[in-house]
């Protein structure tokens, strides 16, 4: 029997925008999702991937953190996979008529055998999401009639468990970051490049305030700047569904498609994602993404060529001794005969970029960039210090090298960062040291950069010529 016969039943696919579902295939790893519903009346449905399909549980109440609540789980009918990122208004007088809101989403992990569990009445599972994470069981309880399929939902005792049910701050849809009355009443905005934005008048940064469409259209204009340092690299995304006031979740990975994006498989993960295109760089807007980080390796290659140094000053440190270690910092690169560029990070520090041929492997890669870190630390101790520890930060410059770890990422030339005031992680010229505060360029400022020459117009041709000698080096004694 095809396990979407009862779902399709139901409803009226020329009504209702929900998917019909395609007899998608499960991947590599499961999903789950967890919607809010507006129907008659109001409850959470969970939805775990199984076999090609999502099996589905309304929970009227909702889940709950603390292992001494037993939510009533009724289990309906399964859904197709693509339900799964269903968020929008089911027309009234329709099957479930009412506001859908994508509340939370992530993977699962079966504890035991899924089939024999269901079987049993009794399916435990790990789930990895945004919002839920940690051990769960559903049970089944006694069936008083036929046709009922009554469960309990129950929170472990783990790590994660809470005193209180721990659910109702969460108010705005994952991935959207609309309320249930905004997914009702959806604005959109024709799209930048075909990425539809959705509630354009949101305010992601409140003073100055700065509107989800106002990112947007900053993305849109330093994309022709930004592409060539993020294009067809692994990314990571700092997403802010609810402005930087609200909740904030770090994305390695996206599910779904997405226009502009492209994916590459990661070996026992889940896989990891690159921008394409302009288009790509929007439809992460749209997702509310607002601070976009990447990789310093290419992601098909997983060879290595661009270098970061992240000068992170400890809380205090004048600004005064961050720039000398900054030029501190080149100096000792010129000594290597490494041609450096520099930008602002939108924090308290600066970052140094060394663009380099793609030749040295990931640990030798990694390697230099501890030895630089190391050596700054030993020819300036009163400055620099290459632990992460804080204690060890005191009143110093953690010279960060692990960015340059296989699985690291840094914030990309361009990209907003999530703080107050919309600070942006801006290039700029050697000379501009002095004048350019690390926060100094914010997104209203940005675009008047963007018509300016280029601070970094070498940096691709340095690249294609400036190999990192891993061996033999004469390290300055500073």
């Amino acid at each position: 029997m095809d396990r979407l016969e009862t779902y399709r039943k139901k409803r009226n696919f020329l009504i209702t925008s929900e998917p019909p579902g395609s007899g998608k295939k499960s991947g590599k790893t499961l999903a789950f999702c967890v919607q809010f519903h507006a129907a008659r009346r109001e409850h959470y449905d969970l939805r775990l991937e199984w076999d090609g399909a999502a099996l589905s549980w309304a929970v009227p109440k909702g889940p709950s953190y603390c292992p001494a609540d037993k939510r009533l789980a009724v289990r309906v009918e399964d859904h197709p996979l693509e339900y799964m990122d269903f968020e929008g208004t089911i027309p009234k007088g329709e099957y479930g008529g009412g506001t859908v809101m994508l509340w939370d989403e992530g993977t699962w992990t079966p504890r035991f055998d899924p089939e024999k569990g269901l079987d049993a009445g009794s399916l435990k599972f790990r789930l990895n999401g945004h919002r839920l994470k940690g051990d769960w069981a559903l049970v089944r309880m006694k069936q008083e009639a036929e046709d009922d399929d009554a469960w309990l939902l129950i929170k472990e005792r783990d790590a994660f468990a809470k005193k209180t049910a721990g659910i109702r701050t969460f108010t705005h849809g994952i991935r959207s970051g609309m309320t249930m009355s905004e997914i009702a009443n959806a604005k959109t905005e024709d799209a930048y490049f075909g990425i539809t934005l959705t509630s354009p008048d949101k305010i992601v940064f409140p003073d100055p305030a700065v509107t989800k469409k106002q990112l947007a259209e900053y993305y849109a204009a330093a994309a022709y700047r930004m592409l060539p340092y993020i294009r067809g690299r692994v990314m990571s995304v700092v997403c802010c569904p609810a402005g930087i006031e609200g909740e904030r979740f770090f994305r390695r990975h996206l599910d779904g498609n997405f226009r502009g994006i492209g994916h590459v498989a990661a070996e026992d993960k889940e896989d990891f994602f690159f921008v394409r295109d302009k288009t790509g760089i929007l439809s992460l807007a749209q997702y509310n993404a607002v601070e976009l980080h990447v990789s310093g390796c290419m992601a098909k290659s997983g060879k290595p060529d661009v270098m970061i140094f992240d000068l992170d000053p400890d809380e205090g440190l004048p600004l005064s001794a961050v720039r000398r270690g900054v030029r501190a910092l080149k100096e000792v690169l010129d000594d290597l005969g490494l041609v450096s560029f520099l930008k602002t990070s939108g924090g308290k520090g600066y970052h140094v970029a060394v663009p380099l041929h793609a030749s040295a492997d990931v640990d030798e890669f990694r390697d230099f960039s501890k030895q630089v870190a190391l050596l700054m630390e030993n020819a300036y101790p009163d400055l620099f210090t290459a632990n992460i520890s804080k204690r060890a930060r005191g009143g110093k410059i953690f010279l960060d090298w692990q960015r340059n770890s296989p699985a690291a990422t840094s914030v990309a030339p361009y990209s907003v960062r999530a703080r107050p005031g919309a600070p942006v992680s801006m290039p700029i010229r050697w000379e501009e040291l002095g004048r350019i505060a690390p926060a100094g360029i914010s997104l209203r400022t940005a675009k008047s950069r963007l018509k300016r020459p280029d601070p970094w117009a070498d940096f691709f041709t340095v690249q294609k010529c400036q190999r990192l000698k891993t061996k033999g080096n004469k390290w300055p004694s500073g």
